[in-house]
């Protein structure tokens, strides 16, 4: 069976659905797997275990500029290579007008059929193309977790009963463990301001984690997320600023670490992915919908209008071991 995943982005929705694809691993484990994602995340869904080719997109550049030539000619491209192989089953995880003209536009079986969600869940884009496009348009619960939903939906297109917790598969090349102390990556760098927490909350945060043996980073994907790391660091002498790192480095880099402390964010939900000891940190009352599901080594905190440092440092201790070890 050929399967073709299409989930674009953002960053955490495509982490979001890579246990979807663990579970169709397990209960059909002959099938082949691609995925139509957008490049910039393409080198990270590279790491998911089980996906056979990555077919990358550019929606969000070819559209600012639509008729220009240098566009044509991309769209051509990806056309031939969305269209190189038939599919038995087109899954839209997505629900949106740009991934039901991709579902729309890739090549079926003659038994082959289009699977997508029939309505919005809580607090999840949907748009009407989504259920026009699909042959098979699938009803779930209105509240729903984010990767539940993703789960759900392939489990009911192909034939299956969800019945382990989450998996991600996702693979990293993390380098071997040195003698050096253990590192926290604090997580600050997220696309929605109101979703940040303060500078000056991140430096007591840090301060705390450095008494308690522990060294830190902080990773930044863009100019202005590399100036609040620099102020975040001004005061915390034991914290090294990673800098536009690609995200699978980025994912190497995390996966060698004792564990992050994030706000709602895509790097943030690759901790969960990792399964590293994580707090996550929420000035919206979301959490249910993204956040990390298990309470074992990894906590959400959520307060108005954003969590104090003593609630998060409490959470981070609930997590595990709160000392590193020299």
């Amino acid at each position: 069976m050929k399967i073709l995943f299409v989930k674009l982005s953002s960053l955490g929705d495509v982490v979001h659905a890579m246990a979807a694809l663990q579970d169709i691993r397990r209960a059909l484990p002959q099938a082949q797997i691609d995925w139509v994602v957008e490049r910039g995340f393409g080198a990270l869904v590279r790491r998911c275990d089980g996906v056979h080719r990555v077919i990358e997109c550019e929606l969000r550049r070819w559209r600012k500029n639509p008729f220009s030539g240098q566009t044509r000619r991309a769209w051509r491209s990806f056309k031939v290579e969305l269209q190189r192989e038939s599919y038995d089953v087109v899954i839209d995880l997505q629900g949106l007008t740009k991934s039901a003209l991709i579902s729309w536009l890739a090549r079926l079986t003659p038994p082959g059929r289009r699977y997508g969600l029939a309505a919005q869940s809580e607090g999840s884009s949907f748009e009407a193309p989504a259920r026009w496009v699909a042959d098979i348009a699938i009803e779930l619960p209105t509240h729903i977790h984010a990767v539940e939903r993703s789960r759900q939906l392939c489990a009911k297109a192909l034939g299956y009963e969800v019945t382990q917790q989450a998996v991600f598969g996702l693979k990293t090349h993390a380098p071997v463990k040195s003698g050096a102390r253990p590192r926290v990556a604090l997580i600050h760098g997220t696309s929605r301001a109101d979703k940040q927490w303060p500078v000056v909350s991140w430096q007591a945060l840090g301060q705390k984690l450095i008494e308690q043996g522990y060294r830190l980073a902080l990773p930044c994907g863009s100019d202005a997320e590399e100036q609040t790391a620099q102020q975040i660091a001004d005061k915390l002498p034991q914290a090294e600023v990673w800098s536009h790192l690609q995200l699978d480095a980025l994912a190497d880099g995390l996966a060698a670490c004792a564990g992050v402390v994030g706000v709602d964010s895509g790097l943030s939900h690759i901790a969960v992915a990792l399964n590293l000891r994580h707090v996550q940190i929420y000035n919206f009352d979301t959490a249910w919908r993204t956040g990390p599901t298990s309470t074992f080594c990894q906590r959400s905190v959520f307060a108005r209008p954003t969590p104090s440092v003593d609630a998060v440092w409490q959470a981070w201790q609930m997590t595990g071991d709160d000392r590193a070890q020299p």
